[in-house]
C-alpha cells in the first residue's frame, strides 16, 4: 500500500480522488481523455480539465435544446462534431456572468482563456485520436489578455513586514496572543519565502530532511513533480535555525511527524493557513498593495533581477519553464534598465 505520509503524495491522492468524483459527472467519453493525458499531465493539471470541462457540458445542457433532456453522462461523443465554433464562442460569452445553485459566478479574460485551453486540449486530443472529424474548439481565438502590474514590495516594506513579524507591533490583542506562540515560525516562514522566492505549495511541502544547513539549501518540489535544490542567505538560514530549536519541542500530530512548518494543532501548516498568515501581517504594512504569497515570490524575483540583471538565472531559480514567462513578468524592469543604459554613456563632455 502505497505510503501517503509524504505532503505530495497526499495532494496527489486528495486531487485523484476529487477529479474521479468530478469525472462520475462527465460524457462516459472523457475518461479516454484523461488516461490518454495521465502520463504527461499532473494530478492538478488533470483535476482543473475536469472542473472547466463540467462547465462546458452544463452550459451545453443549458442553452442545448437537442441535448436539455439527456443527462450529461449520457452525452455521446458524436457530440463534439455537432457543435460549432459559434456554440464555443457562446460559452465563452456565458462564462462572463453565470449561476449555479444560486450563487453567481464570473470570469475574466485569464479565466476564459484558461477554460478555453482546457477545451482546446479536449478536442486535440480526440481529433488527433481520429475519432472526431472536426477541431472547432482551434477555431476559436483566445481572448487578448492585458497584462497585470506585478504587485510587490519595496525594500522598505520587507524590513517593516518582518520587523513586524519579529515584534509584533500594531497587532490587535486577539493576534498578539497567538503571535507570542507563533512568532518564530512565522518569521522563519516569510523570510524563507522572501528569501528563496519558492512557492506556498513548496513552502508546506517542505520536511525537515528537505532542509540543508551544510550546504545551504532547500530540496524542493517543483510545479511537475521534479524536484530542485534552492539555497539561501544567512538571513533565512539564522531564522530557520530559530525554528529549528523550537520545532524539537514540539509533538507533530500522527501523520505529521515529519513536516517542516506546523500549525497550532501541530499538524502541517496547509496553504490557506499561510495564505491568511501573510494577509494578517501585510495588511499592518500596507493597506495600498493586497499582499499574497505569491506576491513575496515576485518581490524576491524583482530584488534577484535588480541586483543580477541576469534574466536567465531568475528563471532558474523561480522555476520557470521557459524564461518568457519571467521576461514578460519583468519586462518593464527590462525597459527601466535599457533607458538608464542610455543615459549612462556621455559622447561629449558638457
Amino acid at each position: 500500500m502505497a505510503d501517503y505520509n509524504n505532503y505530495h503524495d497526499m495532494v496527489n491522492k486528495h486531487n485523484i480522488e476529487k477529479m474521479r468524483a468530478v469525472l462520475a459527472e462527465l460524457p462516459k467519453f472523457c475518461k479516454q481523455f484523461f488516461r490518454g493525458i495521465e502520463h504527461t499531465t499532473s494530478t492538478r493539471t488533470r483535476l482543473g480539465y475536469a472542473l472547466d470541462l463540467r462547465i462546458f457540458f452544463e452550459f451545453i445542457q443549458e442553452n442545448n435544446l437537442s441535448m436539455r433532456k439527456t443527462p450529461i453522462t449520457e452525452y455521446p461523443l458524436s457530440l463534439l462534431d455537432q457543435l460549432t465554433k459559434e456554440d464555443i464562442e457562446e460559452y465563452l460569452e456565458y462564462l462572463e456572468l453565470y449561476y449555479k445553485d444560486d450563487k453567481e459566478y464570473r470570469n475574466d479574460e485569464r479565466g476564459k482563456a484558461r477554460k478555453l485551453a482546457s477545451l482546446r486540449s479536449f478536442y486535440h486530443y480526440f481529433y488527433t485520436s481520429e475519432l472526431i472529424e472536426k477541431d472547432v474548439a482551434s477555431l476559436v481565438p483566445m481572448p487578448k489578455l492585458h497584462e497585470k502590474e506585478i504587485i510587490r514590495l519595496d525594500p522598505g516594506e520587507v524590513a517593516t513586514l518582518l520587523d513586524l513579524v519579529e515584534n509584533g507591533e500594531n497587532l490587535t490583542a486577539a493576534e498578539l496572543r497567538y503571535h507570542r506562540v507563533t512568532k518564530v515560525r512565522d518569521l522563519a516562514l516569510l523570510t524563507l519565502l522572501l528569501g528563496t522566492g519558492i512557492r506556498v505549495s513548496e513552502c508546506v511541502g517542505l520536511d525537515l530532511s528537505d532542509v540543508d544547513f551544510r550546504n545551504g539549501g532547500i530540496k524542493i518540489r517543483r510545479k511537475g513533480g521534479y524536484e530542485a535544490v534552492i539555497y539561501f542567505g544567512r538571513e533565512v538560514e539564522d531564522a530557520l535555525l530559530d525554528y529549528m530549536d523550537e520545532r524539537k519541542h514540539k509533538v507533530p500530530a500522527q501523520g505529521h511527524e515529519e513536516a517542516l512548518f506546523l500549525s497550532m494543532q501541530n499538524k502541517r501548516l496547509s496553504v490557506r493557513a499561510v495564505e491568511k498568515l501573510v494577509k494578517k501581517y501585510a495588511s499592518k504594512v500596507t493597506s495600498l498593495k493586497k499582499i499574497t504569497p505569491h506576491k513575496l515570490r515576485s518581490t524576491y524575483g524583482t530584488n534577484l533581477y535588480k541586483e543580477t540583471g541576469d534574466i536567465y538565472l531568475v528563471a532558474d531559480v523561480l522555476g520557470h519553464k521557459s524564461v518568457d514567462t519571467t521576461r514578460k513578468h519583468y519586462a518593464a524592469m527590462e525597459e527601466e534598465n535599457r533607458r538608464a543604459a542610455a543615459k549612462a554613456i556621455k559622447l561629449r563632455e558638457p
